[in-house]
């Protein structure tokens, strides 16, 4: 029986027995497959271990191809055995201290709580540890201390370095990129230049290739880049507004494949490029703009005032575009954080690490109903609107760096109506170190858990934060309340797939309406898009 995932959207779900649910992502993801954790009409196929529970009932409603764990094991094995022989060459004579036999698991201790799994499965060597899971290197290519202590540093060695992985982000390989500030109503937009915010991942185009940031390279087709000048062009990698996962998931993949052709490399800065920023479009718009296939110019109007700027931002919120980009007239590029280049958004975003997990109740019990995050100031928080079930089930990991959206900062520095976005994939941290879990997302949502309410009290303790800054349970509804000009209220609440908005004039209990999407996901985005147009009407936090 083939099963063919390349390019399919698919959900792995259940207790496996065989391998782990991030081993079999990892491995589906090396062989092309979209790997999601939410099946919705969209989804593929879905393999399936024991309790696979709610997901497999609606896979099998949806009509979507459902496939067992041992089915997934055959096809893992097969697909990765022939590629690992064509990879590496048989004429490797190196001598291992201990051979981990396939499909043989060893236990080895490290610095977590419990013992790191090594596994052979069909030839590809895997370790549970971080810093083998969060390499970006193909998996057949991945290596640690713990597979090096057991097979030897010279067999490890042997084994992933006949190939070039990716090239691991450096000081000195990280690309100087002009960054921006955020934009205060002291400053006078009027004259600057002001184009949309574009919710994709940065990119800089070096002439050969794309790096990050943090210089990781983002392994593009060929066919995508053989138009593109031999020029340093600075840019972001764009799907469409509100599809920022999925434009990383497809960035971070490492096999070129075809789902490069939903991205656009957007320019808006040439660095190399002499003069300043009006003379360094011109030269974009007369070189590039119309002779490339997936690249494209960042359009820039000139700003005629506050008004202008609030009356466009509120056009790109509710259109779900996440703010606006203000640039200084006749700015250079500059390769730093600079007040030349400025950020317009309702919300902020900003990062944080996982510190821990706070339990469900309701719908969610025995599953993850917040994250407890850690700022690079130290305040901590609970973050849980913007979970989805899958994400409830199957949270990120302790000391994942997330990013994570909020309204304002309390005085004592604890984010506002925090909603959750994703797992950050290039990120720094400056922040204290985050020590290794303890328990594990499942356990930390048991009925062992503390109550919510325990938690939020030790919480406010330490955080000396007013109590709406740790009530972020989803499953109670986390009510936002705005108000407008003293008399009116709105209110609006997430739980599941559906949310509720309440409103009506101050003192009354007012009139409520309940809305119910496909999943949770869709549920979040509606509420943030009516949240944007609240705000953008005049509506203020209560």
């Amino acid at each position: 029986m083939a099963i063919e995932v390349e390019g399919k959207i698919v959900v792995v779900t259940g207790a496996m027995t065989d391998l782990t649910r991030d081993q079999a992502t990892s491995q589906l993801e090396a062989l092309g497959a979209i790997v999601t954790k939410a099946v919705t009409k969209k989804t593929d196929i879905l393999f399936c271990g024991a309790r696979a529970g709610m997901k497999l009932e609606k896979a099998e409603t949806l009509g979507i191809t459902i496939y067992r764990e041992a089915d997934l094991v055959t096809l893992l094995s097969d697909e990765v055995a022939v590629a690992r022989a064509a990879a590496v060459p048989a004429a490797v004579n190196v001598d291992v201290k201990q051979e981990i036999a396939d499909g043989e698991t060893v236990l080895v201790t490290g610095s977590a709580a419990k013992p790191y799994e090594l596994r052979n499965t069909g030839g590809v060597y895997s370790c549970s540890c971080p810093a083998w899971r969060n390499q970006s290197a193909p998996i057949d290519l991945r290596s640690c201390k713990h597979l090096a202590s057991i097979r030897g540093a010279a067999a490890e060695t042997a084994r992933v370095g006949r190939q070039v992985a990716s090239v691991k982000a450096s000081k000195s390989s990280s690309p100087k990129l002009l960054l921006a500030q955020k934009w205060e109503s002291h400053v006078d937009p009027t004259g600057w230049w002001m184009s949309e915010k574009l919710d994709g991942v940065r990119a800089l185009w070096t002439g050969e290739g794309f790096v990050s940031r943090l210089g990781n390279i983002y392994h593009a087709p060929d066919w995508f880049i053989e138009d593109l000048p031999k020029v340093p062009l600075d840019g972001e990698l764009w799907m469409g507004r509100g599809l920022f996962q999925k434009t990383v998931s497809v960035a971070r993949r490492q096999d070129k494949s075809d789902l490069w052709k939903d991205i656009r490399f957007v320019m808006f800065d040439a660095p190399d490029a002499s003069g300043r920023f009006e003379e360094r479009m011109d030269y974009m718009h007369s070189e590039f703009s119309s002779s490339l296939k997936y690249a494209s110019v960042l359009e820039h109007v000139v700003c005629e005032g506050l008004v202008h700027l609030e009356t466009e931002l509120r056009r790109v919120e509710a259109l779900s575009g996440e703010g606006l980009m203000l640039r200084e007239p006749g700015s250079e590029y500059i390769r730093s954080r600079s007040s030349t280049l400025l950020k317009v958004k309702t919300f902020h975003d900003a990062e944080a690490k996982v510190i821990g997990y706070k339990g469900g109740q309701g719908r969610h019990r025995n599953r993850v109903g917040a994250l407890e995050l850690i700022t690079p100031k130290g305040v901590k928080f609970f973050a849980g609107t913007g979970l989805s079930d899958a994400e409830r089930e199957s949270p990120p990991e302790i000391g994942a760096l997330v990013t994570y959206r909020f309204q304002e900062l309390t005085d004592q520095g604890v984010p506002r109506f925090p909603t959750y976005v994703g797992v950050r994939i290039d990120g720094t941290w400056d922040g204290p170190e985050v020590p290794a879990a303890t328990a594990t997302p499942k356990k930390a949502a048991s009925k062992k858990t503390a109550s919510p309410k325990a938690k939020v009290a030790k919480a406010k303790a330490s955080t000396a934060a007013p109590s709406h800054a740790n009530s972020d349970d989803a499953e109670q509804g986390d009510a936002l309340r705005f108000e407008h000009g003293g008399s009116k209220f709105w209110e609006i609440s997430v739980a599941g797939n559906s949310h509720t908005v309440r409103y009506g004039k101050l003192g009354a209990k007012g009139a409520s309406k309940t809305k119910s999407f496909d999943d949770a996901e869709a549920a979040q985005s509606d509420a943030d898009k009516l949240i944007r147009q609240k705000t953008g009407k005049g509506y203020e936090p209560a």
